[in-house]
């Protein structure tokens, strides 16, 4: 069975980003998995299949959808992760798979077949996506992440920076792929997520301050950057 959080996300500036980092630096934790300086480097190559399906559900609203990716970090080959995200209505759940350098390579070559093998109904619902819906590596999604844990509510509160969208044929271990900017200088992603509630110490520190909501998706807007698209931000 699924396990759901709550998700909100707002598009900031950095003249909000830093009195929100100074407030909530002072009330949790940084995640373990940083480095030096306090971030990590996230990029993740999305699929789609061939009625675009991700991405016209989420630009329509759908309530009910999912998205399938491969997600490194620093572009290290040590933690490869297949992940699909599912969404209902502001509720989301993540299911992951750990993968082998070897394993990706084989999902980038189309043979997905070894994924019937693995313990996970995950990897056996993207094996049959594969094959009958077509899915195919659409975009590479890069950015860097600054997040802050607590354990109450099992908060977690993340900012997103330096958006940016690499194709898909890029290799996903190459630093120097090129990518393209994709929001304004300045601007950066805060996400929200939370279990069954949100501490009333958390909240204060956003109810004073005037942020609106926004249904912003990274893999759209990267998705329309590579299209040469002005990217869409909605509300």
């Amino acid at each position: 069975m699924k396990t759901y959080r709550h998700e909100q996300k707002y598009l900031i500036h950095e003249a909000q980003y830093l009195p929100l980092r100074s407030a909530l630096s002072a009330l949790m934790e940084r995640d373990s998995h940083v480095g030096p300086d306090g971030e990590y480097m996230l990029r993740s190559l999305y699929f789609d299949d061939m009625y675009r399906t991700a991405y016209e559900d989420k630009m329509a609203g759908v309530y009910a959808r999912k998205k399938y990716r491969i997600r490194v970090y620093d572009c290290a080959r040590d933690r490869i992760n297949l992940e699909c995200k599912y969404k209902q209505g502001p509720y989301i759940s993540k299911e992951s798979l750990s993968l082998s350098v070897e394993e990706y390579e084989c999902i980038r070559a189309g043979e997905c077949g070894f994924l019937l093998g693995k313990d996970s109904p995950m990897a056996r619902e993207f094996y049959l996506d594969w094959q009958t819906r077509l899915l195919r590596p659409v975009a590479v999604v890069d950015y860097e992440r600054e997040p802050y844990v607590m354990n109450a509510g099992t908060v977690r509160i993340t900012f997103d920076k330096n958006l940016r969208a690499v194709a898909p044929s890029e290799g996903l271990f190459d630093v120097k792929a090129p990518s393209r900017a994709v929001l304004a200088p300045g601007q950066l992603i805060m996400e929200v997520k939370f279990t069954g509630y949100l501490p009333e110490r958390v909240r204060r520190i956003f109810a004073t301050r005037n942020m609106t909501q926004t249904s912003a998706s990274k893999f759209c807007m990267c998705v329309d950057r590579l299209n040469g698209v002005m990217p869409r931000l909605s509300a």
